[in-house]
């Protein structure tokens, strides 16, 4: 078992960097269930993330666990078809690991997706919700422990955690902007926990994507996360029993219309970085 710190970082920058034929400007990180949105890339290149030295393998359901270098609008992106959890054993510096590989690579730009239930009681089952804010709420975070200065800003500024740019995009395309709240899984919450996190001001909540932002700012990355929410959160329907499958049922229907704004994001970047 790797430590996923720095050296075994090295391991894999170099596996990576002697079979990819270009640096990924943009990393897309697709979430339960989300992984027919790797559709919309060209040029493909497939790499099972298990042939990979030290990369962490998901054993959560609708996380395929491969890696996907191409283009989307001629952008140079990396589409990442799975992510690892805390809630599956793994520490946040495994959690974490990808992103730091990504940013040692040259990645530019973190667009991660997930499944959420949605707590603000105005949205519905399937849609998608760009993501302005997070309540970390794991009881953790992957920057704890001695400090790597080759990776971190030790006290990174986390008030615009979510880059405006991006975040104007998507309101630009119609999304409504929502404050995510991570909780550690892997049951689904209470329904007062979901009354305590309405309190709170959050407006979805969710089991992953929080140590993954934490760690791309460390990095310098801009970041941006779209969050599907899959189902009401606990309580809103008492009669309602959540399930895993839900959730995976949910995402599925709900890849078309993420594939649709992840092209239109990287289409307007593209054309906004040529105009600039």
């Amino acid at each position: 078992m790797p430590n996923y710190d720095y050296s075994d970082a090295l391991e894999t920058v170099s596996f990576l960097r002697e079979r990819l034929p270009f640096t990924p400007v943009t990393a897309i990180v697709l979430g339960s269930g989300l992984g027919e949105a790797a559709s919309i890339i060209d040029e493909r290149m497939t790499l099972n993330s298990s042939d990979i030295p030290n990369w962490p393998c998901s054993t959560a359901p609708g996380h395929a666990g491969r890696l996907i270098l191409g283009t989307v609008h001629s952008r140079p992106v990396m589409i990442l078809q799975g992510r690892v959890h805390h809630y599956e054993g793994y520490s946040l510096k495994a959690v974490t690991f990808p992103v730091r590989v990504l940013g040692m690579l040259g990645t530019r730009e973190y667009i991660a997706t997930n499944a959420s239930g949605a707590v603000n009681m105005l949205y519905r089952a399937g849609e998608i919700l760009a993501v302005k804010d997070h309540i970390n709420l794991m009881g953790d975070n992957p920057l704890t422990g001695q400090n790597e200065p080759r990776w971190n800003e030790r006290f990174p500024d986390m008030s615009r955690a979510y880059d405006p740019e991006m975040l104007s995009i998507l309101s630009e395309i119609g999304l409504k902007q929502s404050v995510y709240a991570a909780m550690p899984g892997p049951s689904f919450e209470t329904p007062a926990e979901i009354r305590m996190l309405r309190i709170l001001g959050a407006d979805l909540v969710g089991m992953s994507t929080v140590p993954e932002i934490i760690t791309a700012n460390s990095m310098g990355m801009k970041c941006a996360v779209l969050s599907c929410a899959a189902n009401m959160a606990a309580g809103v329907d008492p009669d309602h029993t959540l399930t895993a499958q839900e959730v995976l049922d949910a995402m599925r229907d709900a890849a078309y219309k993420l594939s649709w704004v992840i092209e239109q994001l990287i289409d307007i970047m593209n054309r906004s970085t040529k105009g600039a």
